[in-house]
């Protein structure tokens, strides 16, 4: 477990963070991994707890910003065949509100200790987004 907590550093999760719909936000794809977990299994396990999920704890992209967010990172392609992402479904992503929520639905031995490492690279995003926005509005 020691080993696995390690790959799990705050600026690696930093850099998983997007801002949609003005909102501070993680890629299912990007949680799953995060929680050793399959993207359809996170999914299911949202779906099954719905409640646990609100609107502004976690929503699913529409067709034109997940191409947005694409275009703007290419390293979301990480499936690739012949040129196109392979995705049956359009990703669903979870707010800094949301993001906790996993670790009470999935049944793994390091969901806690993930949980709270994300948790901690939001409000370091948090900080920093507003000490940007505090500068430029000066």
């Amino acid at each position: 477990m020691e080993n696995q907590l390690k790959i799990v550093n705050s600026e690696e999760i930093k850099n998983l963070i997007y801002t949609i719909r003005g909102k501070q936000v993680m890629l299912d794809s990007d949680v799953a991994m995060l929680y050793h977990y399959e993207t359809k299994n996170v999914n299911k396990a949202m779906k099954r707890n719905i409640e646990r999920f609100p609107e502004d704890f976690c929503f699913q992209l529409t067709n034109d910003e997940f191409k947005n967010l694409r275009f703007q990172f290419g390293t979301l392609n990480k499936k690739v065949n012949n040129g196109k992402v392979i995705r049956k479904y359009l990703p669903y992503v979870y707010t800094e509100q949301g993001i906790s929520m996993p670790a009470g639905v999935l049944k793994n031995d390091i969901a806690i200790q993930v949980s709270i490492s994300i948790i901690r690279a939001f409000i370091e995003m948090r900080k920093l987004y507003l000490q940007i926005h505090k500068y430029l509005k000066d």
